[in-house]
Formats: C-alpha cells, sequence, structure tokens
C-alpha cells in the first residue's frame, strides 16, 4: 500500500508539467501566429510599396533581397508553426522538421546576406553549418526510409 502512495505524487507531478507544457506550448503557436501574420502583412506592403513606387514592373537587387528575405521569414515562421503543431499531435519533437526549419532559416540568412560586408571567416561558417544540417537531414531521412513504420 506504502508503494502504491508514494508514486501518486510523482504521477500528479507528471500530469502538471505535461499540462504546463502544452500551455506554453499553445501560447508559443499564437505568438507565433500573430508574429507570423504581421510579417506576411509587412510582406505585402513592402511589395505593394515596391512597386508603386517604380514606373516599371522590375525592382532592383536590394528590394528583391528584401522581399526573399521577408517572404523566407513568413516561411519560416510558418515552418516552426508546424513544428509545434507535430509536438502538440504526438507529444514528440520531430528532428526532421526542426532541421528543415534551420535550413530554411539559413536559406533566409544567405539570401539577404551582404558578402561585401561580410568576413571569409564568416561565410565559412555558414557554409559549415550548413553543411552539417544537409548531412543531418539527409542521415534523418535516409534513417526513416531504412527504418519501418509501426
Amino acid at each position: 500500500m506504502a508503494a502504491a502512495d508514494a508514486g501518486a505524487p510523482v504521477g500528479r507531478w507528471a500530469r502538471l508539467l505535461h499540462v504546463f507544457e502544452r500551455v506554453i506550448v499553445v501560447f508559443l503557436m499564437v505568438l507565433l501566429m500573430i508574429v507570423t501574420t504581421l510579417a506576411a502583412a509587412e510582406l505585402g506592403w513592402l511589395l505593394l510599396r515596391d512597386l508603386s513606387s517604380t514606373r516599371e514592373l522590375l525592382l532592383d537587387r536590394e528590394e528583391l533581397m528584401q522581399l526573399f528575405g521577408f517572404f523566407l521569414l513568413v516561411l519560416v515562421g510558418v515552418e516552426l508553426l508546424t513544428a509545434l503543431k507535430v509536438y502538440v499531435r504526438s507529444g514528440m519533437i520531430h528532428v526532421e522538421v526542426v532541421l528543415e526549419v534551420a535550413l530554411t532559416a539559413l536559406a533566409q540568412k544567405v539570401i539577404v546576406l551582404d558578402t561585401s560586408k561580410t568576413s571569409g571567416t564568416t561565410l565559412l561558417g555558414e557554409a559549415a553549418i550548413i553543411l552539417a544540417l544537409a548531412v543531418a537531414y539527409w542521415s534523418v531521412r535516409a534513417l526513416h526510409k531504412r527504418t519501418p513504420t509501426a
């Protein structure tokens, strides 16, 4: 009887932590939806402003890079929402989704990067991070293909 009573408080704490975790994740999802919505609105505003300020339909390089940067920023927000949604549904963090988000975020950084103001060591560091993430993503995908799902 004493052994059964000793496990009850642990079970309550585990449930409390689980509920706390869920509340925090849902709160983060709401905040991320707000930020992603604002970023998408900003992207739309920038596109309209840039197109209305030029007489042609062509944008200069800086305007395009800024628009692509915002586009990928919105995409990172959507990917993060997907990762959190998967976590809420399954209770597990999927490494593949996290790696996709990281690769998308790095792609956004590389696209808007001004190479004339960036040192060579910084570029090499970013290249190494991209390579490491790509190898990790490939490894996880290869492992998932080899492992049969139950």
